[in-house]
């Protein structure tokens, strides 16, 4: 890859994808799709997760607008969360960096996973 930004995302990519295929050995990191984008990341498996991921590797933190990015990621892809995986400076295992989303969705995860008084 010739360009700056281009390495860095592939570093990013990589270092969420090692972290995630501790949990989805299968996961992959998606293709390019122009206007159609479905996030970085593909949890990969059958039944498919039903989530987009999203990574950055950036010197300028842009929350708001990741998680903008995320959400339309997330309507492309047919998925139903949106997250971002965002590098923090300094670290280099992705155990340590950002993951994103909005209330929302942290609400609706922890619901799923049975965080909930609810019936």
């Amino acid at each position: 890859m010739a360009n700056k930004a281009g390495r860095l995302g592939t570093v990013g990519e990589n270092g969420a994808l090692k972290l995630l295929q501790k949990i989805w050995p299968y996961a992959e990191r998606r293709r390019l799709s122009g206007a159609a984008d479905k996030g970085d990341i593909a949890p990969g498996g059958v039944p498919p997760v039903p989530i987009a991921i999203e990574v950055k590797n950036a010197k300028t933190l842009n929350f708001s607008g990741w998680l903008k990015e995320a959400e339309e990621e997330r309507k492309n892809a047919g998925a139903k969360y949106g997250i971002v995986i965002a590098k923090r400076r300094g670290y280099t295992d992705a155990g340590k960096w950002y993951a994103m989303m909005d209330g929302d969705t942290l609400v609706a995860l922890l619901k799923e996973a049975g965080y909930s008084y609810d019936a």
